[in-house]
């Protein structure tokens, strides 16, 4: 719920926000770059808004019939920032899908681990390459945020794909 407090809190921290809205933003930009998916969102806000986290009060746009406004509680505020130092803070060991994979790697002959090894390499230089092409956006390129995280998992994709090349040299010899 942490992982979840702190991303909701940090949306409504940029301004107040409709569950729809929240849920659009969590799909289209930070499950995107950031990995983070969230089923529901109202069981969690009525959560949020229980601990006195955040206010909700009905607002109306247009045409559109009224809806629920979430916006942050100064509590809210203080929360969200001491989670925000929390995180930034956080040494959690990242976990790769290859790593358990490296694990029982012995057991598959050396030419069919080459090639899976280097089909793999090959997936992850187009997802690099993808990613260099969204961070010379111009949309990309007006939110500082986005960009800090694509450049992240750039050089995590990097990095794999070094030690893939190297693995790959050494199972030839």
């Amino acid at each position: 719920m942490i992982e979840q407090e702190f991303l909701l809190l940090g949306l409504l921290r940029q301004s107040p926000k409709h569950g729809y809205e929240i849920k659009v933003k969590i799909r289209q930009i930070l499950s995107l770059f950031a990995g983070v998916d969230l089923k529901s969102i109202y069981y969690p806000l009525r959560i949020l808004e229980r601990k006195g986290l955040l206010d909700k009060h009905t607002g109306k746009e247009g045409k559109r019939p009224e809806r629920f406004v979430y916006c942050l509680t100064k509590k809210g505020k203080e929360r969200f920032d001491e989670l925000l130092n929390k995180s930034l803070l956080d040494f959690k060991r990242p976990q790769f899908s290859l790593d358990l994979s490296l694990y029982f790697l012995d057991y598959l002959k050396p030419s069919l681990s080459r090639r899976r090894l280097a089909a793999r390499l090959m997936i992850l230089k187009k997802i690099s390459s993808s990613i260099e092409e969204a961070l010379q956006s111009s949309k990309i390129r007006k939110s500082v945020s986005l960009s800090r995280i694509l450049k992240h998992n750039l050089c995590l994709l990097r990095a794999e794909s070094d030690f893939l090349s190297s693995l790959i040299k050494e199972i030839q010899s």
